[in-house]
This record gives C-alpha cells, structure tokens and sequence, in this order.
C-alpha cells in the first residue's frame, strides 16, 4: 500500500487524471472560456465572405471538429505530435486580416483560403524542427517579458466583454457591468472560502450562475436555434477542390512562423505555470502538431490552427494541471460540431459573463510573467528597458489599432499582435544587451529546456 502511494504521489499533476465528474466539469470550463474565440473567426471569414448564414454554420462547426481533435492530440500526443500537457486548439486570430482580404477577392475566396491554409501547414511541418531551436533564447527575462504580454493584451478582451461586447449598442450599461462584476465576485469568493472542487470549478460556476441572471435581463438570444438540425457531419471539401494562389500561400506562411513565436511563448508559460519541463523536444512535438492541424485544416473547410493562450490563465485560475481535462475538453468540442443545437447554446453565452471570469484569469497569465521575471536580475538597468519598452511595443495595437495602418498589409500578422511585437523585441534587446553577459542563458542546448521545479516527478 506504501509503495502504491508513493508512485501515485511521483506522478506529475500534468499526468494526472482526476474524478469522472470533477474532469467533466474543468474540460467543460475550458470549453467555455475558449469558444467565444473559436467561433469568431470562421464568423468573421464568413461575414468577409458574403456566406449565408446556414454556410456560416457550417465553418463554425467545421472549426470545432478540428479544434477538438487537435485539443485531443496535442494534450494526449500521438507519435511525433502533442506537447503533452493541457492545451486547446482553435482557428488562430493572426490570419484574420489576410484572410478577409482573400475573402473579398473573387480569384481567391473560400478555396483559395483553404488552399493557402494547407500550404502554411506543410510549410510549419518544415521548419517547426528548426523553429524549436529557439528555446535557447528564451531564459526567464525574456519568458517572463512575454508571458506577462500575454496577460496584458487580453486584459482588454475582458474590459470589452465586461461592457457588454464590441457590438452592444448600450456599451457599459449598468446591466453589463452588474453580470460582470457578479461572475468575478462569485470566482473570488469561491477561490476565498472554499477548497479543492469547488476552487477548481469556480470560473464554471461563476459563469453558470452569470448565465442564469443574464437570461432574463434580456443578455441571453437563443433566436434561430429552432432552425439549427439536431445533427450535422462536416464533411472534407465541402466546397470543392483548394486552389493555390501564391501571393495567399506566402501571406498565411507568414501567419504561420508568426503563430509559431505565439506559440513558443504559450508553451513556455504553460511550463512555467504546470511546472513541468518544456525542452526542445516538447517544443518541436507541440509546433509539429499546430502545423499538422493547420494542413488538415484546409481539407476540413476551416483555418490555421494553434493554441489558444486564454485557457492557459484558467490552468493558473483552477490549479488543474491535467492534460486529461483539455482533451476531454477536445471531445466536448467534437460533440459540439457533432449537435449544431448545443454548440448554438454555448455561443450563446453573453460576453458580460465572460468578461467577469477574465479579469481573474487573465490577470493570472500577467502575475505568472511578473513572477518569473523575478529570477532575472531586475536591479539591473538593461533588463528593466528590456521589460519596459517590450511591454510598451506590446500595447501598440491594443492602443491604437490602426497605428500601423499605412504599413504593407503582410506585416499585418506582425504589427497587429501585441505578443508577437513584445517577445521579438525582447528576443531581440536580450541578445543585444546580455548575449556577451550571460552566455549560459541564451546559449545552452535546445534540449536543456527551461526548468520549471518539476523534479521528483515521473517524466
């Protein structure tokens, strides 16, 4: 019995797998946070599109299926692919400009679109071993600089869904805020007085009961649901053959190296946060997969695909490190593309209830890069202008939005990605102020990884 405990007690919180009904709940979590985003993008490609709305539906479901299993493989791992730790997978924000532009042009459109997503997809299988490498210069400063980017420049998100959503028409009502600062309050005070399945199910339950007030103070629209069928299949090439054009490939192959700086970032904070190991060989599985699912993709009529950095504020909300939540979390996300009526159900939650659980939960990825940047030497006057102008960059495009709107329409994945333009200029001042300083930091081997204190543990 002794000896059964002690190797239950070396498994890795990553490895664990919890009770049936508390796994159900947390992946259900996950689920919830993330669909917002999941459905906005094939919405918005739809909308550029011109598509009726049963297409539109179609997309959405489309990117279900393939965000679910992504989310499966890239938190169980099969050969090759999947970091193995708790992560969900969604059509990616970076590739919205470029891909609304194609929309719009009748010689690209849909096909077009998920011919380029195919081509970015082969193209990350490239160099996704190579990208990998780049895990030597990212050492706690510039880890931290970009993990706390991260927390900042979805903190607005949440002030957004707080006041309603960027298409209420009464921003900022009372109302909105009331739902908002309630879901927050119950989180709060769950995480305060209450232990271990309620703490773990605490944004769950602050966005349950949000739902339920929301319904009727009129935030709830279930209008069109009756018309949704009870099941749908996706199936590939819904709309014939993908087309390749080459100013659309070279445009999403840019959204995908760009993704992979995203990712990169992601990854590492997840480490930091699950205290488990993120190596060189982890990295490459996890880009690996973000580039498969991409290629499959643009057979399944959706887009590129990565991680979706949200969920990773809930893991550091809840403490369930599992990976065993989020693929159950992926199989929630298959059901749905499976039941058009439940996924309609879920979109239906009002942003006001999201906002509420992602000031906590965003503001949680912010606290994790603040705390690791406390292993940098932050008395230091280089690394203080490392942080500090890398968090500013940051804030450009949450700012201004259209501060960089005379620059070529390329750089848009760049320039429009608060995280992407703070973790280059940190990679960047990193090298330029400490390269010659701190030769251990930034020049150790790939597969060394970032230690996170996960020692003791079953690998």
């Amino acid at each position: 019995m002794a000896d059964t405990q002690s190797a239950e007690d070396r498994v890795h919180p990553v490895d664990q797998k919890l009770p049936p009904l508390q796994m159900l709940l947390v992946g259900l979590q996950h689920v919830l946070v993330m669909y917002g985003g999941a459905v906005a993008v094939p919405l918005i490609v739809g909308a550029a599109a011109d598509l009726p709305r049963e297409d539109v539906a179609f997309l959405i479901n489309a990117d279900l299926l393939v965000a679910g299993i992504a989310t499966v493989v890239q938190s169980l791992g099969l050969g090759a692919l999947g970091i193995r730790m708790p992560v969900m997978m969604a059509a990616s924000f970076a590739a919205v400009a470029s891909m609304t532009t194609m929309a719009g042009n009748p010689s690209i459109g849909l096909t077009g679109i998920f011919g380029a997503t195919i081509a970015a997809g082969a193209f990350g299988l490239v160099i996704a071993p190579f990208v990998s490498r780049l895990i030597r210069f990212f050492p706690p400063l510039v880890t931290g600089t970009a993990i706390t980017s991260i927390g900042i420049t979805l903190l607005p998100v949440a002030v957004m869904w707080a006041g309603g959503g960027a298409e209420a028409e009464n921003f900022g009502a009372p109302s909105y805020i009331g739902v908002a600062m309630l879901v927050l309050a119950i989180i709060l005070l769950i995480n305060r007085f209450m232990r271990g399945f309620w703490v773990n199910i605490s944004v769950l339950v602050g966005m349950a009961t949000g739902f339920v007030i929301a319904w009727p103070l009129g935030m709830v629209d279930l209008a069109g649901m009756d018309a949704r069928p009870l099941v749908q299949i996706v199936d590939p090439l819904h709309y014939g053959w993908p087309t390749f054009q080459a100013g659309a490939v070279i445009s999403m192959c840019v959204v995908m190296m760009i993704t992979f700086v995203e990712s990169t970032g992601m990854f590492l904070a997840l480490g930091r946060i699950t205290e488990r190991d993120v190596d060189g060989g982890a990295l490459k599985r996890g880009l690996l997969l973000d580039a498969a699912a991409t290629f499959f993709a643009g057979f399944f009529n959706t887009f590129l695909h990565t991680s979706f950095s949200q969920n990773i504020g809930l893991v550091g909300m809840t403490g369930v490190r599992s990976r065993f939540v989020t693929a159950l979390g992926g199989a929630i996300l298959i059901t749905l593309s499976l039941l058009p009526k439940a996924a309609f159900v879920v979109a239906s939650i009002p942003p006001a209830v999201l906002g509420g659980a992602g000031f906590a939960m965003f503001g949680m990825v912010t606290a994790a890069g603040i705390s690791i940047l406390h292993e940098a030497d932050m008395g230091n006057r280089h690394n203080q202008l490392l942080v500090a102008v890398s968090l500013g960059l940051g804030m450009i495009p949450v700012a201004r939005p259209d501060f960089f709107h005379a620059f070529p329409e390329w750089l848009a994945p760049i320039v429009h990605s608060g995280i992407v333009l703070a973790t280059i200029s940190a990679l960047v001042l990193n090298a330029l102020f400490n390269r010659a300083d701190t030769p251990a930091e930034t020049a150790t081997d790939p597969d060394d990884g970032v230690r996170g204190g996960a020692e003791g543990y079953e690998q």
